[in-house]
């Protein structure tokens, strides 16, 4: 079981307690959503995770983060004395074209919003 899983679970079994609700009472989690207002664990987690890569991003110290996101695979060809298979060549290829469209790395917090 993940761990997103996991504490979307307990956060649920919280909420329940909070409004003194059962399983057996058959409420929808939709509706102990609304009655408690509480913000869901997952969004909460990925809303977070998107500002922490913001944050990484946007520093300019020269530190690994910076150099790992604004990275370029080398996309030259393979030695001749390499033998590679048809569908290792075409990945190589299908990968080489989904890397060209890549562009640098956007300094501004708009650009991570999820």
């Amino acid at each position: 079981m993940g761990l997103i899983r996991r504490r979307r679970i307990t956060q649920r079994a919280m909420e329940r307690a909070m409004l003194g609700v059962s399983l057996r009472d058959q409420i929808r989690n939709e509706e102990i959503r609304r009655r408690t207002r509480v913000i869901d664990i997952a969004q909460q987690v990925a809303k977070l995770k998107w500002n922490w890569a913001g944050h990484i991003a946007r520093r300019t110290d020269g530190r690994w983060g910076s150099k790992e996101l604004e990275w370029r695979p080398n996309t030259e060809a393979v030695h001749a004395d390499a033998s590679l298979t048809q569908v290792e060549a075409r990945q190589m290829s299908n990968a080489a074209a989904d890397c060209s469209s890549l562009s640098l790395v956007p300094r501004s917090r708009l650009h991570f919003k999820p």
